[in-house]
């Protein structure tokens, strides 16, 4: 189903002021421990399969019709890369962390906000405290011991993975015991004037080596970024088409490296329509590099239907 805008910024204030009734709502009844034959009613399943099945988390497509030339909205992991973390928020037995790093779209809170807000309900707020994110507070959870997930926020403004990539900041990912890491850079990398694809590469290969040896049982999600324009001449702006560049090289590193990825440039439109996609809607701040609340709402709505639709894949696979 497809979301208006207006339907996105509803969702938005469901998500942050109703989170508590969720909970309530979505409970149910305790289920039989032998449940009686009814042959009118096809199936029955123990209560152990019927807990399988329920384990599947519903997903509603954000996507605004408006948005032309789009693609479907999936994390691509050819290689299952993502298996044992999927696993463990299967199971759900501990506090299962997610670190989510990047540039200034992350820095900015709301894209990863809304992202972790929709996992607490999908699978429990009970990890963390019940602390409101702004972009004047820190986006690191504070964790109360009990298990559920636990959503930490790490970005910085200009960041590119080359300038994140400093001892402390590593120290810093690796001291929150990520299961899985989902880095977000790219948008700054294109706005270099002589950017090369084979220096960008050498930087990713750097950046996740270290991330790796830090965190070895961490799982990662690479991200794509979402467009932006450039200036032209004294006063314009046209689109960076140095973003396709990005965009390819960061494709081309996690199939080499057999890393998950998120492509949030082409799902929204690619070269031909990303930009004006986002331009059409009114979610450009006037610099044309950072988005509207709405459209940073609208990304992390994106970002959370990619990931249950991943996460149900692998489900079902469970269940074969």
């Amino acid at each position: 189903m497809k979301l208006s805008s207006t339907g996105i910024w509803k969702l938005f204030w469901i998500v942050l002021l109703c989170l508590p009734g969720w909970k309530e709502m979505h409970a149910q009844d305790p289920l039989p421990e032998q449940p009686p034959h009814d042959k009118n009613s096809g199936p029955v399943y123990s209560s152990s399969e019927m807990q399988k099945l329920m384990r599947f988390v519903e997903v509603e497509d954000p996507m605004p019709a408006s948005f032309k030339n789009t693609q479907e909205n999936r994390i691509d992991d050819p290689t299952g890369s993502l298996n044992a973390f999927w696993e463990s928020l299967q199971r759900l037995d501990r506090p299962v962390r997610i670190v989510h790093i990047g540039d200034s779209h992350v820095r900015g809170h709301v894209f990863p906000y809304i992202m972790r807000k929709a996992l607490e309900a999908d699978f429990g707020s009970e990890a963390v405290v019940d602390q409101p994110v702004t972009y004047r507070s820190s986006g690191l959870a504070q964790e109360t011991g009990v298990s559920g997930i636990v959503y930490h926020i790490m970005g910085i403004n200009g960041a590119t993975c080359a300038s994140f990539s400093t001892p402390e900041n590593l120290h810093a990912v690796a001291g929150l015991d990520p299961d899985l890491i989902i880095v977000s850079f790219g948008t700054n990398e294109a706005h270099g004037r002589n950017y090369s694809a084979e220096e960008h590469r050498r930087q990713l290969t750097s950046f996740f080596t270290e991330l790796k040896n830090r965190c070895p049982h961490a799982a990662f999600l690479l991200t794509t970024p979402p467009g932006a324009y450039m200036r032209s001449g004294r006063r314009g702006k046209t689109i960076n088409t140095r973003t396709p560049r990005v965009v390819e090289t960061e494709k081309r590193f996690a199939a080499d490296n057999g890393l998950a990825l998120w492509d949030l440039y082409d799902i929204a439109g690619g070269q031909e329509r990303a930009c004006r996609n986002w331009t059409a809607a009114n979610m450009f701040q006037r610099d044309r590099i950072h988005f509207t609340q709405e459209g940073y709402v609208l990304q992390g709505l994106l970002l959370h239907e990619a990931f249950i639709k991943a996460y149900n894949d692998y489900v079902a696979t469970k269940l074969d």
